[in-house]
């Protein structure tokens, strides 16, 4: 048996990863999260086989970004212009890098169920209580919703032109957060007016339509009033 040969091959491997550490950003976060996970590990009551459920799930993690990486490698050393089917090779290795990160996501979130529930009541009795907090999960639930729908739609891209406006999405949902936390009848029409401006704005720059526009603004419209009734305002 050629140990010389063994031992090559795991140098080859190791050094594989380290790049990949080096020059991946996905991979360094992926890295941190992971030991971070780790760590957390250790302090709770989780079984042996929740145990390996979570290594599998970290393990699938990294391997897909691996190969995320080396197929990015390949495509880049074979091809020195622009391909259609090159761009579809990167986005489908990278979509295996989010259906594995997900569901490590999912596994984290059962192995820790407990500590996440007492985490999160807490968090959603503060978000209660503080305006501020609650101002940034609608803006963020907005933005997702919007990237969500222009992803199913097909149209745009995740930040310009596409179905819906997401310009007019957060115009709108900040004019309803104010119309929530404000009791003065100029301010409330005032940030209205300005969230029509906006979207009219996306209008005459011909980065969106009517249409656009108008599903963008009234998401934004719906979703901050059903945050704002979930939460008891």
């Amino acid at each position: 048996m050629n140990f010389k040969g063994l031992i090559d091959s795991f140098n080859y491997a190791i050094s594989g990863f380290i790049y990949a550490v080096r020059t991946q950003r996905n991979m360094k976060i992926h890295m941190v999260a992971a030991i971070g996970v780790i760590i957390f590990s250790l302090f709770t009551d989780i079984t042996k086989p929740e145990l390996l459920v979570l290594c599998i799930a970290i393990t699938m993690v990294m391997s897909a970004e691996l190969f995320n990486t080396a197929i990015e490698s390949a495509i880049d050393a074979t091809t020195n212009h622009y391909h259609p089917l090159a761009k579809i090779a990167k986005n489908t290795a990278a979509a295996a890098v989010l259906l594995t990160t997900i569901n490590a996501v999912i596994v984290g979130y059962f192995i820790f169920w407990n500590e996440i529930t007492t985490f999160t009541y807490r968090g959603v009795q503060l978000v209660k209580h503080a305006s501020p907090y609650l101002v940034l999960v609608v803006l963020v639930i907005v933005s997702l919703s919007v990237i969500l729908t222009k992803a199913v739609v097909g149209e745009g891209t995740p930040l310009k032109g596409g179905m819906p406006s997401g310009h007019a999405a957060v115009a709108f949902s900040l004019a309803t957060i104010i119309s929530y936390l404000s009791d003065s009848t100029i301010a409330i029409t005032l940030s209205y007016l300005m969230a029509i401006i906006v979207a009219q704005s996306r209008v005459d720059s011909k980065v969106h339509s009517v249409k656009e526009v108008f599903v963008g603004g009234l998401l934004g419209f719906l979703i901050t009033i059903l945050v704002f009734r979930i939460f008891g305002f």
